[in-house]
């Protein structure tokens, strides 16, 4: 019965000891941070991008959260400068990831602003970079004929040549893929997290 103790208990120190320092320190360090003045709140269309981006899985592939420069080269490959706490004061849950398969995010809004860039490369990846594993997701998209969709007012997707659909027909844009594009444009991280250096 000693034994049964003396196992129960150093479990139990153990438990403690790892929840103080896997969860009560960390909270207590972020507990009071502030976001960056220049990060604003997601609009209601940058948050219904947001849940097309968790449905979708982008997660699974894509981080959001650049590495300090001596922890790796992410600043080298143009990702930009490493994540601070407050960066993600307005996102819950947070979609830091932890693969990457595919590029890193937190700046992506930065690097690549180009709306119709999104919108083809979420058509057909491989037309904007050929050795790309990431899925196309056409069922974010609608192939209609031509005058149909201008009759209609919808902007057709601009596609490099051999990509696009048969003569006569143009790829549209459903709402959820506009919306994931626009979350995807406020993914910009560019403003300077510490204070400006006193000048002389």
């Amino acid at each position: 019965m000693e034994n049964e103790i003396k196992l129960a208990s150093g479990a139990m120190v153990a438990l403690g000891v790892a929840t103080a320092a896997l969860v009560v320190m960390p909270y207590l360090e972020v507990r009071d941070v502030k976001p960056p003045p220049q990060l604003k709140p997601y609009t209601s269309a940058e948050l219904r991008g947001r849940e097309v981006y968790i449905a979708n899985g982008c997660v699974y592939c894509h981080s959001q959260q650049p590495r300090d420069r001596n922890l790796g080269p992410d600043q080298a490959r143009g990702w930009g400068r490493a994540s601070v706490p407050g960066d993600y004061y307005y996102d819950k849950p947070h979609l830091l990831g932890s693969m990457r398969t595919g590029p890193d995010l937190f700046n992506i809004g930065a690097r690549q602003p180009s709306k119709d860039w999104h919108l083809g490369h979420l058509y057909q990846p491989r037309a904007y970079a050929p050795d790309s594993t990431m899925p196309s997701y056409p069922y974010l998209f609608t192939v209609k004929d031509a005058k149909e969709a201008q009759a209609e007012g919808e902007q057709a997707v601009t596609l490099p040549a051999g990509y696009g659909p048969n003569y006569g027909q143009v790829v549209v844009p459903t709402p959820e893929a506009l919306d994931l594009v626009k979350y995807l444009q406020s993914l910009n991280h560019t403003y300077p997290v510490l204070p400006a250096a006193p000048q002389p």
